[in-house]
């Protein structure tokens, strides 16, 4: 034993100097016990700047908003096309055709009046490239990702097209998708954390198009037919309903040139119209699901904000503190940490085109649903009343800060960044004005937006579980209610916020990594939400 401590004692004394380097800058950059020991949030962000990649607003002469960063490193160009036509617009091709966009996405590459689904697979890979179709509640995206070799370009962005605007959406591809529903039907049964994300979604929303699951529901794909699919492409997959995203080895000219290339192919079509503002409700709203498990699992919250809202970057701020920042986030130390009742909790802002759902979640024991309901509410009315703690603020807003870097990492990072700034109506240079933002960020702004847009009286609480006793649970947060009324700080006028620059998150979901996906010349952030993406693939619910 003694030979095998002196041998660890002798490797860690001929350490290289590199190594013993990267121990101590991995200590000074994960170590948050001081904030004196912590780099200038200002210095990080100086550094970033530096490398933020330079966005192109393309002059499109058909006038589709057309954004471009040039990364003339890898021999690669990814596309992103980003209609206005998620999920949210099902009901305006017809009633109870919920799915269809969905569906339109899955069957777009199943065969055109041209070509078969086999050649149209056999295009894409003869020339090494990547094409996907997917619809989300706000969006419809198609991904390109192709060689620059105009040898490979060409073929490949020819069959994109072609799919896009031909595809026939035959009835026996429509059949073989409803011959999964039955298996997609028992894994959700199977699955209480999918299922409490679209009982949440139906409960928070009601006749709201956000309400119903991206995938439809067994009834409403039965309903769906060819005509439906074409009828859908006809009205929203059109030039006036779409911005284009490109990223890689083109000069600017290049980049123009393809993006008024892709727009002459769309018709000019109509714009979509704005979708309505859901309902706010103004008092409790539980929902219990009997469901025969050991585990309860539970999803409250309430209609938050829009992606374009100005406290976005507080909220972010704020969202980190409480429930997103690891072990050190205010959820888990009071749910797990101090009390041991789950293995972890989240909280999570869902920011789109309309209002979307603050949520927080997490399963714990049967017979400590009541206790772990009691002290959930309890952290977020605490946390709506207590003062931001400053070191805590700053440390937070650092982490932010190193982080975001991911955000153009790669060239497929890149696109979807500049799709879901195209698809929100950003600024092109936004992403340049971050760092500044964050830094100025001050906790009074953070907890002026708190203390706006949460809201612990009017909660939407969605419950699997064996049983609930719900008056007692109605009188549990009755109790929390009064009790901060008594501490709660008085009111005061805080300074109003201005206009926020920040990375894009939402729906655009970052791409898959690919092993040619080196980083690129030019050069993610931890603010993309997970829970937007669960939401996407969700089976089929009655």
């Amino acid at each position: 034993m003694w030979k095998f401590h002196l041998c660890i004692m002798t490797s860690f004394l001929f350490l290289p100097a590199s190594f013993a380097e990267v121990i101590q800058n991995t200590e000074t950059t994960n170590g948050f016990s001081s904030i004196a020991h912590l780099q200038s949030i200002k210095n990080i962000q100086e550094n970033t700047h530096q490398n933020v990649p330079y966005v192109h607003e393309l002059n499109n002469r058909f006038h589709v908003r057309s954004l471009f960063v040039e990364s003339p490193t890898l021999p690669i160009i990814d596309i992103q096309l980003t209609f206005n036509a998620g999920s949210a617009r099902d009901s305006e091709i017809g009633t109870n055709l919920y799915g269809l966009s969905n569906m339109a996405a899955q069957l777009m590459d199943e065969g055109t009046t041209n070509y078969t689904a086999q050649e149209i697979i056999s295009t894409f890979e003869s020339v090494g490239a990547k094409f996907s179709v997917a619809a989300y509640r706000d969006m419809f995206i198609i991904k390109l990702r192709t060689l620059s070799d105009p040898e490979k370009l060409q073929p490949a962005l020819a069959m994109m097209l072609e799919v896009l605007n031909h595809s026939t959406f035959k009835t026996p591809s429509i059949d073989l998708m409803l011959s999964n529903t039955a298996v997609g039907q028992k894994q959700l049964k199977e699955n209480p954390d999918r299922m409490k994300n679209i009982v949440f979604y139906r409960t928070l929303y009601g006749k709201h198009p956000y309400a119903e699951p991206i995938t439809g529901t067994q009834s409403s794909i039965k309903r769906i037919s060819p005509e439906n699919l074409i009828q859908f492409r006809k009205q929203f997959l059109v030039r006036n309903n779409l911005n284009i995203a490109i990223t890689g080895q083109l000069t600017l000219k290049e980049a123009l040139k393809l993006s008024e290339k892709i727009a002459k192919q769309f018709p000019a079509g109509n714009k979509a119209d704005p979708l309505l503002a859901p309902n706010i409700r103004t008092d409790f709203n539980i929902r219990h699901i009997p469901y025969a498990s050991s585990q309860a699992h539970i999803i409250m919250g309430e209609i938050g904000m829009t992606r374009d809202d100005p406290d976005y970057l507080a909220l972010q701020v704020a969202n980190r503190i409480f429930g997103t920042g690891g072990f050190n986030s205010i959820l888990n130390q009071e749910l797990r940490v101090k009390r041991g009742l789950t293995y972890g909790a989240y909280s999570n802002f869902n920011f789109m085109q309309v209002a979307g759902p603050f949520s927080l979640g997490y399963s714990t024991e049967q017979e400590h649903l009541l206790e772990s309901i009691q002290i959930a509410h309890q952290a977020l009315i605490n946390f709506i009343n207590t003062p931001i703690d400053q070191q805590q603020l700053e440390e937070t807003k650092l982490g932010m800060m190193r982080a975001f870097p991911n955000n153009y990492s790669s060239n497929a990072t890149i696109n979807a960044q500049l799709g879901a700034i195209g698809f929100y109506h950003l600024p092109a240079d936004y992403l340049n004005h971050y760092g500044e933002k964050l830094n100025e960020l001050t906790a009074i702004q953070v907890q002026n937006a708190i203390r706006k847009h949460l809201h612990p009286d009017r909660l939407t609480i969605v419950i699997f579980s064996k049983n609930l006793d719900k008056s007692t649970l109605e009188h549990i947060l009755q109790e929390n209610l009064n009790t901060s009324k008594k501490l709660a700080p008085p009111k005061t006028t805080l300074p109003k916020m201005g206009e926020q620059y920040h990375p894009p998150k939402e729906e655009a979901p970052l791409p898959d990594s690919s092993l040619y996906d080196m980083p690129s010349s030019i050069s993610s952030n931890d603010l993309w939400s997970p829970d937007a993406y669960t939401k996407v693939d969700l089976p089929y619910l009655e």
